[in-house]
């Protein structure tokens, strides 16, 4: 029977059997065991002014779970903020530009007149000013020339300050601690109001929403390669009909036991409503087929 990929993305949870089929390997006992296990440390240095979580609480990948004062940080982010506003409005500034212009244009005019009065009368202008004003008009371009130079450097200064104000606000998501997986907290180990180095572990979270079964199976059981097929694993409690998830099978080690020619090997299994537990005990079946 094929299963649609979306049923083999998150655990399945029914009850009823799943009766071996040709080809495939039933395993009488498996170990549910912790895929991850992360120590979420202090990526800077400072006191500790919040812990947002408690041990045997379950979080969400990307939730805050503590806090390292930022109060010094926040005050270079508001500088930094005036700082940006201050270089965009210089940046948008471009009257001396326009102011250089105008002068051009008033120079390059009175020069004109100048060349066409002596051209009528040729001593109506004096060669001395009319090399003055033949100087004005150059020198009124190159205005135009040093006022856009400045403006563009009033634009680069603006993107240096966007820059210094996301290094700052930067510095602020590296003061709060967020979860890096779902799971459980297993271990706080620091509290508020403490002195924490970089990198000092300050929690330890368990990753509870995908697990693994371990097992063994007998090599003269497996034919081709079992990693990628599809897995069922049945965790019978005590008065109770069996639980099924299903996964697939990601490792099978390469060495047999000599004494008991046995395989370890261990499916993944998605465990969204958390009803598998690590050191639960249960039965397998690797099926033929395989999954994606």
């Amino acid at each position: 029977m094929t299963i649609s990929s979306s049923l083999l993305i998150s655990a399945l949870l029914f009850a009823g059997p799943d009766e071996p089929t040709a080809g495939s390997i039933d395993v009488e006992s498996v170990v549910v065991t912790l895929i991850k296990t992360v120590d979420v440390p202090a990526r800077e240095v400072g006191v500790l002014a919040s812990i947002k979580v408690r041990e045997g609480d379950l979080v969400k990948r990307g939730e805050l779970l503590a806090q390292i004062d930022d109060t010094e940080v926040r005050m270079a982010v508001r500088r930094a903020e005036v700082e940006v506003e201050i270089a965009r409005e210089k940046a948008g500034n471009d009257i001396a530009v326009r102011f250089a212009r105008k002068k051009s244009e008033v120079a390059a005019t009175e020069l004109k007149r100048a060349g066409e009065s002596r051209k009528k009368l040729r001593n109506s202008v004096s060669d001395t000013e009319y090399d003055r004003l033949k100087l004005l008009d150059q020198e009124s371009i190159l205005q135009i020339e040093q006022a856009g130079h400045e403006l563009s450097a009033e634009k680069l200064n603006l993107k240096l300050k966007q820059s210094d104000l996301e290094i700052a606000q930067h510095e602020i998501e590296r003061r709060q601690i967020f979860a890096p997986l779902t799971g459980v907290v297993e271990k706080v180990n620091h509290q508020e109001g403490e002195w924490v180095e970089t990198g000092t572990s300050l929690l330890r979270i368990l990753r509870v929403d995908r697990l693994r079964a371990e097992g063994f199976i007998r090599d003269e059981d497996v034919v081709g390669n079992p990693v990628g097929r599809r897995a069922t694993l049945t965790i019978s409690r005590r008065g109770r009909p069996g639980a099924r998830f299903v996964g697939k099978v990601v490792f099978v080690s390469t060495e047999i036991n000599p004494v008991n020619g046995q395989i370890r090997f261990w499916a993944e299994f998605d465990n969204p409503n958390l009803a598998l537990r690590p050191g639960m005990k249960g039965s397998l079946i690797i099926h033929s087929d395989r999954v994606e």
